[in-house]
Order: C-alpha cells, then sequence, then structure tokens
C-alpha cells in the first residue's frame, strides 16, 4: 500500500463515518486522489462506503451496519444532543426533549424520524396515546457517541434551522 493510500485509510479509521466532502476538508490530497484511494480501499475491503440521508460516508469494515448508520447521525449536532438527553433521562417524552434543548417541535420530530428509522431510538404510546422515547441501546449508543463529533458544518446547518426556528416562533401571527 502506498503512502497516500495509508494516510486516507488511518483518516477514515480515526474519523469513522467521515463523508467525503469533509475527508477532503481535512486532506493535504485533490479530491480526484482521495476518490482513486478510496475506491482501490473498497475493494480491498479496507473501508466500507455507505450513503446516508444523501451523504456518502466512509468507515472501517470493523463496524456493523446499525453502527455506521449511528456514526452518520450522530455528526449532527442536534441528533447527538437528543440521543445524550435520552441517555440523561431514559424515558422521556418528545415535549420535554423539544422545551429542554430549546428546538421546535418539527425540528426534534426530524431528527427523531431518522434516529427511530435507523433503530436508535424507540416512540412507544401508552394508553392515553402519548409518546415516549427511548434509546434502544443505550450502552452501544453511549460508546458510539465517544467516537465521532459533529463537524463545523453540520454544527452550522443546525445552528441556522435553531435560528429559524427561534424567528418564526417569535413572529407575530398574521391574524
Amino acid at each position: 500500500m502506498n503512502d497516500t493510500r495509508g494516510q486516507i485509510r488511518a483518516h477514515v479509521r480515526a474519523n469513522a463515518g467521515i463523508h467525503f466532502n469533509e475527508l477532503v476538508r481535512e486532506s493535504e490530497f485533490a479530491p480526484g486522489q482521495i476518490q482513486y484511494h478510496v475506491r482501490r480501499l473498497i475493494d480491498d475491503d479496507d473501508l466500507v462506503r455507505r450513503e446516508f440521508y444523501g451523504r456518502t460516508h466512509y468507515y472501517p469494515p470493523t463496524y456493523d451496519e446499525w453502527e455506521r448508520a449511528a456514526l452518520a447521525l450522530f455528526r449532527r449536532e442536534t441528533a447527538r444532543e437528543i440521543v445524550v438527553y435520552l441517555l440523561e433521562s431514559p424515558s422521556s417524552d418528545p415535549g420535554s426533549i423539544s422545551a429542554d434543548l430549546g428546538i421546535a417541535r418539527s425540528t426534534l420530530e426530524y431528527h427523531l424520524e431518522r434516529l427511530v428509522g435507523q433503530e436508535i431510538v424507540e416512540k412507544s404510546y401508552d394508553d392515553r396515546n402519548r409518546v415516549s422515547l427511548r434509546l434502544v441501546a443505550p450502552e452501544r449508543t453511549a460508546t458510539l457517541l465517544s467516537v465521532v463529533e459533529p463537524t463545523v458544518p453540520d454544527r452550522l446547518v443546525d445552528r441556522f434551522t435553531r435560528l429559524v426556528d427561534s424567528v418564526l416562533e417569535s413572529s407575530p401571527d398574521p391574524d
């Protein structure tokens, strides 16, 4: 394995779930070089490529499908905060999470849809149809949280969404 390919492989191993654009930003190599070497690493079973929510992510082959999806989601600051909240409050309702995190219910539901879809969070309903949320695998989830941090661009997207939510929330009713 040449030095360039080894550096790319080491970077992906240190940043499991990194997406292509971030890999390019953090690398000293041209995008075409990265594409070439990533293809070779995938062909040699040294990397795994998965698409989640319109982005291509790269992983060491040691992660299973559930872990790959979780790592992709944990790169988003808001999804990560929801998961941390559920680690600290094992069974919570959406209203409490939304209020305590200071996010709009629509934003919470957007992230919950993905977290529930990947079986990271479970929704249950009581006899009065009230929703309760809990993590499916809290210990496994906590371990994965320590593997990844949201990137600056991902944090900016989430913070912009919160800004728009707060502006819309504080706008006077047109009635």
